[in-house]
């Protein structure tokens, strides 16, 4: 008789699961209205994040507090949402208009208010991506709040341990800490935490600012006081979705007034029958790339181009940055400031207006047609195709846009090399799916060899977050036949939109050109690499301004 075989799942296909598990869930409770994360309605997501265990939050599987994934979510989510039991996720809904002041998380663009002392409002503008990640945040640092929670409480009746008591008088002073004091505080958080006085003694300023040095212990402290409130009082904290953002979430609300902001501007500039070529970058990079070396060269003299750019990057150059825009603006420049609730600024620049002399490109060679060039800040996740989808729409259903060109200039991890590497995408793969979209990209690796940055051409992965990015299944993409060089979130939403656009509803030209580029902000396989672990500092400037200046020399035909 033949034996039955016993079929295990690799760590690649449960985590592969459990990314699926999470969205599903969390769709789900979307459509559902509200739901409490450390409750039963909850557990579906908070097993399939711990089953998951992502990279960016490092122990969460573990005993002791994850401290550099606790920095990384606690920069995106807005100031004071640790202490608040209720979070309603809205759209927007005129909070604008009233007297509450917008909170905005330092990493993420997007507008918070703080309604009363319990409830913390979070408007989301950006699709679907915003909901996956700001929930994967919050169910984080609520597992993280209940090992503190374990830690300090020592019955069901309420009793705390005396680390506790003390980080409880530290918070509860009105002035300043002084060095004993908080050196005292640290000893009994790490106490708290699981965690050497070194470890968070190294980490406590990050959490910090000017005008809440101390900001550590609270986070901590009141992290652990819900958690503690959830068991002895049995208040849980609760999450709900407003009737109108579930009403509009997925009808490009917001998006369609973005693109139809855009389009009466180039109506209004006589741009709109000219050739478009739309690039979507930050704010700063083209307009430098274009303006910023021939103004500066002699204050800068004997400097390289990169160098420039970096000084131009550096948080203290406000004024020089100004002196260049000031040259963009009298060049034919156009800004738009978001007034959608996308969070997505945009440039127009009118070649026409463009002395080419005064710029780093005096051979551009634009024809008699003179093109128009947007620029459009970062998309994000599922964003990306709401934005395009309805830009590349006719204006006012019988003006076709004559788009020649969009190209994607954008930060992505890296699976092969490190931090600043260049990567040149020949498709993306939906994670989850394995959707595919295959392209011929404009921008080859052969383009950027020379300028002392490695360079690696391959699929990229299109993935549901950052915060769910996990090793083995990873490991799997770049090591199978998949062959995967790196991971983003937008790069398969912005194919679909143009690939529709482009070859099905026929409103932009059929051979409308793509040049995707991204520059490595981490590397997710590589301990000590991941998102979690800091900001790229200057080591993005060159690959940002390489990526930017190959795009401008195609769209301005410099051989």
């Amino acid at each position: 008789m033949k034996e039955t075989k016993h079929i295990s799942r690799s760590r690649a296909q449960e985590s592969s699961a459990a990314i699926e598990k999470m969205y599903i869930t969390m769709r789900h409770l979307f459509n559902r209205g509200f739901y409490k994360p450390m409750g039963v309605s909850g557990d579906s997501l908070r097993e399939s994040l711990l089953a998951l265990r992502p990279e960016i939050y490092g122990n969460i599987a573990e005993e002791k507090v994850e401290l550099n994934g606790l920095l990384y979510v606690i920069e995106r989510l807005p100031i004071g949402i640790e202490q608040c039991r209720f979070i309603n996720l809205t759209s927007d809904e005129g909070y604008s208009k009233s007297h509450f002041q917008p909170i905005v998380p330092p990493k993420r663009r997007r507008n918070c208010y703080r309604i009363d002392e319990e409830q913390m409002n979070v408007e989301i503008t950006r699709g679907r991506s915003d909901i996956y990640d700001i929930l994967t945040h919050l169910t984080f640092i609520f597992i993280e709040s209940h090992k503190i929670k374990n830690r300090v409480l020592i019955d069901d009746g309420g009793e705390v341990s005396r680390d506790w008591q003390k980080l409880e008088q530290a918070v509860m002073q009105t002035k300043k800490l002084t060095q004993i004091e908080k050196e005292k505080a640290i000893s009994h958080v790490a106490n708290i935490l699981a965690r050497t006085f070194e470890e968070v003694l190294d980490i406590y300023d990050a959490f910090g600012s000017e005008t809440a040095p101390d900001r550590f212990l609270h986070v901590i402290y009141w992290l652990g006081k819900l958690a503690i409130e959830e068991i002895v009082e049995n208040n849980k904290r609760t999450i709900t979705f407003s009737p109108v953002l579930r009403e509009r979430l997925g009808h490009h609300i917001h998006g369609e007034i973005w693109a139809t902001n855009i389009k009466e501007v180039l109506k209004a500039n006589d741009l709109l029958k000219r050739p478009i070529h739309i690039i979507s970058a930050n704010m700063h990079s083209v307009m430098n790339s274009i303006f910023a070396t021939p103004l500066l060269k002699t204050k800068y003299k004997g400097k390289t181009d990169f160098f420039i750019y970096e000084e131009l990057s550096s948080s203290g150059s406000k004024e020089i940055r100004s002196q260049v825009e000031e040259l963009a603006f009298k060049n034919g420049m156009i800004s738009l400031p978001d007034a959608s609730g996308t969070n997505i600024d945009v440039q127009i620049f009118d070649t026409a207006k463009i002395d080419w002399s005064k710029t780093a490109f005096s051979h551009a060679n634009v024809g008699e047609d003179k093109p128009v060039i947007i620029v459009m800040d970062y998309a994000f996740g599922e964003q990306a195709y709401e934005t395009i989808d309805e830009l590349l729409k006719p204006y006012k259903k019988e003006t076709l846009l004559n788009v020649k060109s969009v190209s994607i200039m954008g930060k992505a991890g890296i699976l092969e090399g490190g931090k600043g590497d260049i990567m040149i995408p020949t498709a993306h793969i939906n994670e989850g799916t394995a959707d595919n979209y295959f392209f011929e990209n404009e921008l080859t690796g052969a383009m950027f060899e020379g300028n002392e940055i490695d360079i690696y051409e391959g699929a990229m992965v299109t993935v549901l977050g950052t915060s769910l990015q996990n090793r083995d299944l990873l490991k799997f993409f770049h090591e199978s036949t998949w062959g995967v060089i790196g991971l983003e979130m937008e790069g398969s939403y912005y194919q679909k939109a143009i690939q529709s656009a482009s070859k099905i509803r026929k409103s932009v030209p059929h051979d409308v050109k793509v040049r995707y580029a991204y520059y490595a902000s981490d590397n997710p396989l590589e301990t000590g690499s991941t998102l979690a672990s800091g900001g790229l500092g200057t080591t993005g400037v060159k690959p940002t301004y390489l990526i930017t200046i190959k795009i401008l020399e195609q769209i301005f035909n410099i051989k």
